[in-house]
């Protein structure tokens, strides 16, 4: 079992900066972890994903050039840095994990049934 928990959202105003941290425990293996947001009245949708294993990150056009994805295997932990946040960013943030062995595609990184495990979300809110 995979458990996953995030945490660093918080409220910050448009053009601010915060660091989300997705830690990942229980039985570890090489897997793609996937940051998704949702935000009231819509979809899940992707936002970033990095294979554990290595590779390149996967992005959401909306969040290019503002988002990183990182990993620190010391911790266990797979953060989003956001930077230069709008409004339109202000959602519920989940970390997800996908099978173990799997990597993140193309096609697949960011669609949510392509991941078995997911944290419990953290909120994100920017004020303009």
């Amino acid at each position: 079992q995979v458990q996953l928990v995030e945490s660093g959202g918080g409220s910050v105003q448009a053009g601010g900066s915060l660091r989300l941290s997705c830690v990942v425990s229980g039985y570890q293996r090489q897997r793609c972890i996937g940051w998704f947001r949702q935000a009231p009245g819509k979809e899940r949708e992707g936002v970033a994903a990095k294979y554990i294993g290595g590779g390149s990150p996967y992005y959401a056009d909306s969040v290019k050039g503002r988002f990183t994805i990182s990993q620190d295997n010391g911790k266990n932990t797979l953060d989003l840095q956001m930077n230069s946040l709008k409004p339109e960013d202000t959602a519920m943030y989940y970390c997800a994990a996908g099978r173990s062995y799997v990597p993140c595609t193309s096609a697949s990184w960011s669609t949510a049934g392509s991941y078995n495990y997911w944290g419990q979300g953290t909120q994100v809110t920017v004020s303009s």
